[in-house]
């Protein structure tokens, strides 16, 4: 049964002659979590777990506990099982988080209430905590600079060998567990060929193929084809026994689940040994577009932004929108490598839809310039549009940059610079731990939202 919140005690009033409380910024962080609003969305997704959690079954953690431990969780960078390691052993952590001498739920238990909570409704949460901002005058939105950055999905470097020898090991592990459902009888039948395991084998040929990589004379070469051939012929053959244990299952209602998981990742193979033939053996140039990056985060694309350090990222493309004050009113996740200037549009619209007024300035970087662009800020009324032409200028064009408004706002525009770095170094924006691209949208929308409350909390501490 969900459980709102345990009933209110002040600890630090329980330990005599010792005086403890919340340093400013944490003292501010909690009287915003307060807020009636951010609770009730938090608890209407996690009401979704079941039909009937919020009237019967035995008592959850509260969700106020919940809330706080997610924020304190992004807030200062932990894994789940720091977080109640943590929190349990700090008397002003558990204050804070309203956990007061309660037990700490365990951080399995967190993982699940996490993964109940969507992308979209941490997104409201943030739209939230920009009116909260609005109404404690942080920030008036009256200017507004936009970017946007890459976020690192948990993959490993991909090749076609790995990608390969990732897809038969996953559907050896997956027939190991179908084979329990599968009466014995049927194991004697079949003489254990449909439970074979073969991800030793994928193994030992894509660490050969990896060996033989760099090697560029023509017998090398030849054994590298020959060793891709073997390997390709290895995860058909897995892609068979996914077949073959699948109709094995067919009379059991207690594996559908292992049924569904080897028809996935059998598609995903075959989707890898399609692109293995036309890189390796036909020679073609895949599109970035088509290439399958990861068998377990299929959502990532190859982003190249001209970047010195990282010349290919793997992950999607995050963009941004800042106020002034620092808060991050907005931020959404791109398909693929996405151009930057279609994204101005987007910043506006959101920025009209939260504060009912567009800004009075917007800046951003040369890559969203376009006459268009600034064509359409002016349209909607946004009186001075900083978007620097690259490239070669005319007069006019010069004459038009050098003014005192315009420099000024270009020196507004690189605080976002700033700001994204501040958010990648604390793990607000940092590489994705989360599974999927819900997952993804949630990582996010915490990092955003965690950054936007310490700001505020900062912010009102130092007032």
């Amino acid at each position: 049964m969900i459980v709102d919140r345990y009933d209110p005690m002040n600890i630090f009033e329980m330990v005599p002659k010792l005086e403890l409380g919340f340093e400013p910024e944490l003292r501010e962080l909690d009287r915003l979590l307060e807020d009636d609003e951010l609770f009730s969305v938090v608890k209407a997704d996690l009401a979704k777990r079941y039909p009937n959690s919020e009237r019967l079954g035995r008592h959850s953690t509260p969700v106020e506990v919940i809330l706080r431990m997610l924020v304190v969780k992004r807030l200062y960078g932990w894994s789940y099982q720091q977080t109640e390691h943590f929190v349990s052993d700090s008397l002003l952590l558990r204050q804070f988080c309203r956990l007061y001498l309660e037990a700490a739920p365990d951080d399995t238990t967190l993982i699940r209430w996490a993964n109940t909570i969507g992308a979209q409704t941490v997104a409201a949460l943030n739209d939230r905590v920009v009116v909260l901002a609005r109404s404690l005058k942080v920030t008036r939105g009256r200017k507004l600079r936009t970017d946007g950055t890459v976020v690192e999905t948990h993959v490993h470097h991909p090749t076609d060998d790995s990608l390969l020898a990732d897809g038969v090991r996953v559907i050896g592990r997956l027939v190991k567990r179908a084979k329990g459902y599968v009466e014995e009888s049927i194991h004697k039948e079949h003489k254990g060929e449909p439970f074979r395991d073969r991800a030793r084998s994928a193994k030992r040929l894509a660490h050969k193929i990896g060996r033989m990589a760099r090697r560029r004379k023509e017998e090398a070469q030849a054994s590298y084809r020959a060793a891709y051939q073997r390997l390709v012929e290895v995860a058909k053959a897995s892609i068979r026994q996914a077949g073959r244990v699948r109709i094995l299952l067919e009379g059991v209602p207690s594996a559908a689940k292992i049924s569904e998981e080897l028809s996935h990742f059998a598609q995903l193979l075959e989707r890898a040994i399609s692109q293995t033939r036309r890189r390796v053996f036909k020679g073609e140039q895949v599109s970035a577009k088509e290439k399958l990056v990861s068998l377990f985060e299929e959502h990532t694309s190859i982003i190249r932004r001209g970047k010195a350090r990282n010349t290919t990222e793997f992950g999607r493309k995050v963009w941004l929108s800042e106020v002034d004050g620092g808060i991050v009113s907005g931020f959404w996740i791109l398909e693929g490598n996405a151009g930057d200037e279609a994204q101005l549009r987007a910043a506006l619209e959101d920025h009209l839809r939260l504060f009912g007024k567009v800004p009075e300035l917007v800046a951003a970087d040369c890559n969203v310039h376009s006459k268009e662009n600034e064509r359409l800020a002016k349209e909607l009324g946004v009186k001075k549009v900083c978007l620097p032409k690259a490239g070669k200028k005319n007069t006019e064009r010069k004459e038009y940059e050098k003014q005192r408004w315009f420099k000024r706002a270009r020196r507004f525009r690189a605080g976002i610079e700033g700001r994204i770095s501040v958010m990648k170094r604390r793990e607000h924006l940092g590489r994705c731990r989360d599974k999927g691209e819900e997952g993804f949208g949630r990582w996010v929308g915490w990092g955003v939202l965690s950054s936007n409350l310490d700001t505020i909390a900062r912010t009102l501490a130092a007032r």
